[in-house]
């Protein structure tokens, strides 16, 4: 999810994806109590670049993604680059998308509800502003969530939740994008969807993208990069590069070759 109060519509990029600006973890670091989660974690990444994160459980990636919004605290540092020369770092503006979403799935609250409950700073059950609606089903059809604005949240697919989660984190349009193992519990059909609505996404609107995958035949064939983390990062290159290595190949059980996009 993304929290600024008056979001305006995700606007298309001008140009190819440049790669001038980036997102910059530099020696990032995460303890919990005595327990070192993160170290030395050191990572660039590019506009227009789809990053997929992978490692074993406990490796420490979903800690990484909640350091990077402030939900934990790190040392290090996290900046957003921008691509014009004279302009200030910052740290990045950032869309989140969580791996689900949990509610009541009796809730009368529809997708416009949520949106608007969301993005706009006015009671629901005062109902939902005509601004507020027509973002709603902007971004929504960005993502191929179109139709669904009068939905209840209950009677939605796990892919369908997702988009419109998605839909959430892409306004106001973030600098980098947070997927969270997006596609967990998914079919087929809607992990190739998903993947190929983010892969647009990045490619259209200039984003950042760094997303958790345990599902590494689609990460390797939609990601531009691969990263291998456990506590820090111990690989770091494209998807057939880092799926090629030996202690990759022995954490997830692959042949040689396996895992790669065909």
């Amino acid at each position: 999810m993304n929290n600024e109060s008056e979001p305006s519509p995700l606007q298309p990029s001008t140009a190819p994806a440049c790669g001038a600006c980036c997102t910059r973890i530099v020696d990032l670091g995460v303890k919990i109590g005595p327990t070192t989660i993160l170290e030395h974690v050191h990572l660039h990444m590019h506009c227009g670049q789809l990053t997929t994160l992978i490692g074993p459980n406990g490796a420490g990636k979903t800690t990484l993604l909640r350091a990077m919004m402030g939900e934990l605290p790190h040392t290090g540092e996290l900046r957003f680059i921008p691509m014009h020369k004279g302009s200030r770092e910052k740290r990045p503006r950032i869309g989140y998308v969580p791996q689900k979403l949990d509610m009541d799935a009796l809730s009368p609250i529809t997708v416009r509800d949520l949106f608007a409950g969301a993005t706009v700073r006015r009671p629901v059950w005062l109902g939902v502003s005509r601004q507020a609606s027509q973002i709603a089903d902007s971004q929504l059809a960005l993502v191929g969530a179109d139709g669904l604005q009068n939905k209840k949240l209950g009677q939605l697919s796990c892919g369908q939740l997702q988009r419109v989660m998605l839909a959430l984190a892409l306004t106001p349009t973030p600098e980098i994008l947070l997927l969270d193992e997006p596609v967990s519990g998914m079919d087929q059909a809607g992990i190739l969807l998903f993947y190929q609505v983010v892969s647009r996404l990045r490619r259209d609107y200039d984003l950042s993208v760094l997303l958790i995958s345990h599902d590494l035949g689609a990460a390797a064939r939609f990601a531009d990069r691969m990263v291998f983390l456990n506590r820090t990062i111990l690989h770091d290159g494209t998807p057939s590069e880092v799926l090629s290595q030996p202690l990759v190949r022995q954490t997830f059980g692959l042949n040689y070759g396996e895992g790669a996009a065909s």
